[in-house]
C-alpha cells in the first residue's frame, strides 16, 4: 500500500507534468479549439484512459523488455508520430458546416469517434510510454511489498488527475473557441492552427 506521503509527492509531481506543456495537453487543447470544449473533454478523457495500456504494460515489464530493443521501440515511434500526423491532416482537411444546429448534430455524433481517437493518440505515443517505465517507479517503496498494487495504485492517482487537467483544459480552450468559431474565417485558422499543433506534434515524436 502507499503512505500518504508517496501520494502527496506523487500527485504534486504527476500535476506539474500534466500542466506543463507536452503532446497530450496541446492535443486536447488543439481539439478543444476546433471542435468545441464538449468534444475537448471528451478528448482528454480517451487520452488519460489510453495510459491504462501502459500502465498495464509497465507492470508486466513489456515496456521495459520494448525500450531495451531499439527496433521495437523504433517502430513505437513511427506509428505514435503518425497517427498525430494523421489526425492533424484530418483536422486541417475538415470543411465545416457555419449553421449551428448542423455543427452540434456533426459534433454529438461524433463524440465516440473523439473518444476512440485520444485513447489511441496516448495509448501509441512513446512519450508517455517512456513515463510510465522511468517515473512510476521512482515513487515505489519495495519494502513495503507489492510492487505491482503499487504501481497500479500510482497510475490510478495519476489518471484520476489527468481527467481532471484534460477536463479543465478543454472546457475553457473550447469556451474561447465557440465564441471565435462564429466567424467562418476564424472557424477555418482554428482548424488550420489545431491540425497544424498535431502534425507538428507527430513530426516532433520522430525526430526526438
Amino acid at each position: 500500500m502507499l503512505t500518504l506521503s508517496q501520494i502527496l509527492t506523487f500527485l504534486i509531481a504527476a500535476i506539474v507534468l500534466t500542466i506543463s506543456p507536452g503532446p497530450d495537453n496541446l492535443m486536447v487543447l488543439g481539439i478543444s479549439l476546433s471542435k468545441g470544449r464538449r468534444q475537448g473533454i471528451i478528448f482528454g478523457l480517451g487520452c488519460a484512459l489510453g495510459c491504462l495500456s501502459h500502465t498495464l504494460m509497465a507492470i508486466v515489464g513489456i515496456s521495459a523488455l520494448i525500450i531495451s530493443s531499439p527496433n521495437a521501440f523504433a517502430i513505437l515511434k513511427f506509428f505514435g508520430g503518425a497517427y498525430l500526423i494523421y489526425l492533424g491532416i484530418q483536422i486541417f482537411l475538415t470543411q465545416k458546416n457555419v449553421a449551428t444546429n448542423t455543427q452540434d448534430s456533426l459534433h454529438n455524433g461524433s463524440v465516440s469517434i473523439i473518444f476512440v481517437k485520444g485513447l489511441l493518440a496516448s495509448s501509441i505515443n512513446p512519450k508517455v510510454f517512456l513515463f510510465f517505465v522511468s517515473f512510476l517507479p521512482q515513487f515505489v517503496v519495495p519494502l513495503q511489498g507489492n510492487v505491482p498494487l503499487q504501481l497500479a495504485m500510482l497510475s490510478v492517482i495519476f489518471i484520476a488527475q489527468a481527467i481532471f487537467i484534460f477536463s479543465l483544459v478543454g472546457y475553457f480552450s473550447g469556451s474561447i473557441g465557440d465564441v471565435l468559431r462564429r466567424s467562418p474565417k476564424i472557424n477555418l485558422w482554428l482548424d488550420r492552427i489545431s491540425g497544424g499543433i498535431l502534425v507538428l506534434l507527430g513530426i516532433r515524436i520522430w525526430v526526438n
